[in-house]
């Protein structure tokens, strides 16, 4: 039964992007354009998660410093930057499935199209394009999954961190947190390093689509 309704989701999902750009088409904006724009909305997420990731970890190390006062406040402090990071990561996956569908629709309509010409040369010209495209596209695609994979470790580091904060407010659980935030500090950075080139890679994308 659950697949069923996922697979009932997932068509109703496709028939409305259909429409979509069906309607966009219609006003002279085509899925080239849209491709465009989902990628830059896409860079845009993966900016803002890397800086939200980047205020989580501040956050972590102000416990390397605590020396005293209310573990209260910075346990509620640490569950506000856990939860706007899963929602940055929520938001940064929801970008890139835009892209990837908005650009499988594109090559498949680029590749029936160039079956229409009556021109060897503009057809063998038509189609270098499209695979130079599909190229970029996919070390794009690559390199923004690749970033994409490493946000639930850390994700997954930072809410036990944060519940085991919530359950020992106290200074013995602030030292073994200690011990804890040296690893969750490689693998933010790691992830901040992932977010960097993908979006390098989607700039260079969009430069190559102007």
């Amino acid at each position: 039964m659950r697949t069923i309704i996922a697979l009932s989701i997932a068509l109703l999902l496709t028939a409305c992007q259909s429409a979509y750009y069906e309607a966009a088409e219609q006003v002279g904006y085509h899925k080239r354009d849209i491709l465009v724009d989902r990628v830059e909305d896409s860079r845009d997420a993966q900016q803002e998660a890397q800086e939200q990731f980047q205020s989580a970890l501040e956050q972590m190390s102000a416990l390397t410093g605590f020396d005293g006062g209310d573990l209260e406040d910075i346990y509620e402090d640490l569950n506000e930057e856990y939860e706007d990071s899963v929602q940055a990561a929520e938001e940064v996956t929801e970008r890139i499935n835009a892209v990837e569908h908005v650009a499988q629709s594109l090559f498949a309509e680029w590749e029936e199209e160039i079956s229409q010409f009556s021109s060897a040369r503009l057809k063998a010209d038509s189609q270098a394009k499209l695979r130079e495209t599909q190229k970029r596209y996919t070390g794009m695609m690559a390199a923004m999954r690749k970033s994409e994979a490493k946000m639930p470790p850390v994700l997954r580091a930072l809410n036990d961190n944060v519940l085991y904060l919530k359950h020992n407010l106290n200074a013995k659980a602030v030292a073994s947190l200690q011990v804890e935030f040296g690893n969750i500090e490689r693998d933010i950075e790691l992830l901040i390093a992932e977010m960097r080139k993908a979006i390098a890679s989607s700039d260079a994308f969009i430069a190559s689509m102007q």
